[in-house]
């Protein structure tokens, strides 16, 4: 292949990557729908879009690093204080009962249907028990389920890849060597495979708790410093022993999430914009190595061995591993439909099958297409069907919003509570024990934790919260806090408008995030409060009284829209208006006193009130 040809390859088979999880995000579908066709086609149709002769001999070792990140990055979001209960023996059981299961039915029906020899065959089962992040991630973001079956599912794709790539590894070297070892000696040598990736993830993580915790790295050296470090120890490991790199490389990611002295964000920009685009590339790259020939008189057999994994051994897997969990039916039964087969299942096929037909094992030549046609048809089905079964067993999470306020003013309090009467699910923050204590009477959940730890995502319970509201009588802390807490929560983020622009310095970089209409700016809207102005609810059909100021839209699905200087929602004749009532007729208080001479001290709260309707 010349010079241009590999440029021309290179550039395309990206080109495609990023294409691809654009028009997804356009189409509101998981992006594999795509990717594995795209890449198909440009196999089919063009000379260039060829790893395999871009790259030669460096394909696999780069496939096989290429995962280990990814399953880095996948350990980074697994919080191990929430594999707890019914959560941990459900994803365990899955894991345990998947392996067997679905490794057994998927060989006895592949040497049945597509003709395969024992050896290929159980090579076959062995690599489609694994499911993983990569794809069961972006259906789970799509869907929306509830919490607790996002949790299981997020633990059972994150955990099987390794463990499977190991078996895998382990089956390989028995096929090739034409041993069939026993189950003493199996169990061995997969545990001597567990001790060397986690031997690798100890090492690892005590290299990366030196660089990240003593040295003063900024965010751009310590990502480049994670993934350094990710890519060096995995590959020790796989020189070591296949396949081990993918176990430390999730190990690491477990004790850099779950460790105290790590500080990692909850989003990291740069490497989950890394990912996606080595995900996009590996996706392309390995389905362009799948030829039209090679599917021809596969197709039919495929479509019967999907057929047995999706409609037979998934449920048994479901049904065996949620028996007496305290899971809800449709709980159970999403559970059983959603078993896609992602990257580390197209990588181990790249891998093995070319081994195997090195060594002239019959049908060895049939696993990677096989196993490509699995992936495209289950994660086509899965990612077209997920939602609507999902809403079919009611399990998807509730469309109401569910706001965080933060902040220890007296106002804030009653604003609270009059979001609670409009039907939604509130959180708040306080500092104060006083006004904790007042959260906790008034009937409203308090989140705990520091105030810098909640704006980090690690002191405070987030999950499922849709809008931030920073309400503190601080105004740089406001703007500060508002662009610290942006990149860790699935919603916007808001704070109060400045007292000014002219003394400001962080306010004019996030002005867009700032609440209410212009004239209410955060002194203006405390004095009101200070002189007796209520929050109150009225229905969207009626006008907002003489006085009072329109601060939310509530649509009646319970979706919460702050009005601001750059948009004013227009509001449904079904839905309500959050008001801002007219001060009480009192002497009034200038303005251009300082905030803390109107609103009520930390140290004196005022008890709550009433809500006004």
């Amino acid at each position: 292949m010349t010079t241009d040809q590999i440029l021309i390859g290179i550039g395309l088979t990206l080109a495609l990557a990023v294409g691809c999880q654009v028009a997804a995000s356009r189409l509101h579908v998981p992006a594999l729908i795509l990717l594995l066709p795209a890449g198909f086609t440009a196999g089919a149709l063009t000379v260039t879009v060829h790893p395999d002769q871009l790259l030669g001999p460096a394909f696999q070792p780069l496939v096989s690093l290429s995962v280990a990140v990814i399953l880095y990055d996948a350990g980074l979001s697994l919080d191990l204080t929430k594999l707890v209960g019914s959560t941990r023996r459900v994803a365990l059981r899955l894991i345990g009962l998947g392996v067997a299961v679905t490794c057994v039915l998927a060989a006895l029906t592949a040497a049945r249907l597509l003709g395969l020899s024992g050896r290929s065959a159980l090579m076959l089962g062995t690599i489609l028990v694994v499911s993983g992040p990569t794809v069961v991630g972006p259906i789970l973001r799509f869907v929306h389920p509830v919490q607790r079956l996002h949790r299981i599912l997020t633990w059972e794709g994150a955990l099987i890849d390794p463990i499977g790539a190991i078996l895998g590894a382990l089956v390989f070297h028995a096929v090739t060597a034409s041993v069939q070892p026993g189950l003493a000696a199996g169990v061995g040598q997969f545990l001597i495979s567990v001790g060397v990736g986690v031997a690798g993830a100890a090492v690892g993580s005590v290299v990366l708790w030196l660089l990240l915790t003593k040295l003063d790295l900024d965010e751009a050296i310590g990502t480049s410093t994670q993934l350094a470090t990710v890519v060096a120890v995995a590959a020790a490991c796989d020189a070591l022993r296949d396949d081990t790199g993918l176990v430390a490389a999730i190990g690491m990611g477990l004790v850099v999430a779950n460790h105290p002295q790590f500080d990692v964000p909850a989003r990291r920009p740069f490497l989950e914009t890394l990912v996606q685009l080595i995900l996009g590339v590996l996706f392309i790259s390995i389905s362009a190595t799948v030829t039209p020939a090679s599917l021809r008189h596969l197709l039919l057999p495929t479509l019967a061995l999907v057929a047995v994994l999706v409609l037979v051994a998934r449920p048994l897997v479901a049904l065996g591993a949620t028996v007496r969990a305290g899971l809800s039916r449709g709980e159970r039964g999403f559970i059983g439909w959603m078993a896609p087969r992602g990257i580390v299942a197209a990588a181990t096929a790249s891998t093995f099958s070319a081994g195997l037909a090195a060594q002239g094992v019959a049908g060895a030549d049939e696993i990677l297409p096989v196993t490509f046609l699995v992936i495209v048809v289950t994660v086509g089905l899965y990612g077209l069907t997920a939602e609507p079964v999902a809403r079919r067993l009611g399990v998807v999470r509730s469309a109401r919003s569910r706001p965080l306020l933060v902040g220890d003013e007296d106002w804030m309090l009653r604003l609270g509570r009059v979001l609670q009467a409009g039907g939604l699910d509130v959180l708040m923050w306080a500092g104060l024990p006083e006004r904790r204590a007042q959260i906790r009477d008034a009937g409203l959940e308090l989140a705990p934790g520091e105030l810098l730890a909640a704006a980090t995502g690690r002191g405070a319970e987030l999950e499922g919260v849709t809008t931030v509201l920073v309400l503190t009588g601080d105004d740089d802390f406001n703007v500060l806090a508002s662009m610290v807490l942006r990149p860790s929560v699935d919603g916007p983020v808001y704070h109060l408008r400045p007292a000014g622009q002219d003394r400001e310095v962080i306010a004019p970089v996030t002005a867009g995030q700032s609440l209410f209409a212009a004239p209410l700016t955060r002194p203006v809207l405390a004095d009101r409060c200070a002189r007796g102005a209520q929050f109150s609810l009225c229905a969207a059909a009626e006008e907002a009284p003489p006085g009072h100021d329109v601060l939310f839209v509530l649509g009646a699905e319970g979706r919460l829209l702050p009005v601001t200087e750059q948009d004013a929602p227009t509001p449904r004749s079904d839905g309500q208006l959050v008001l801002l009532g007219p001060a009480l007729p009192q002497p009034p208080t200038s303005l251009t006193e300082p905030a803390r001479r109107t609103v009520p001290t930390a140290t004196t709260p005022t008890p709550p009130t009433d809500p006004e309707r």
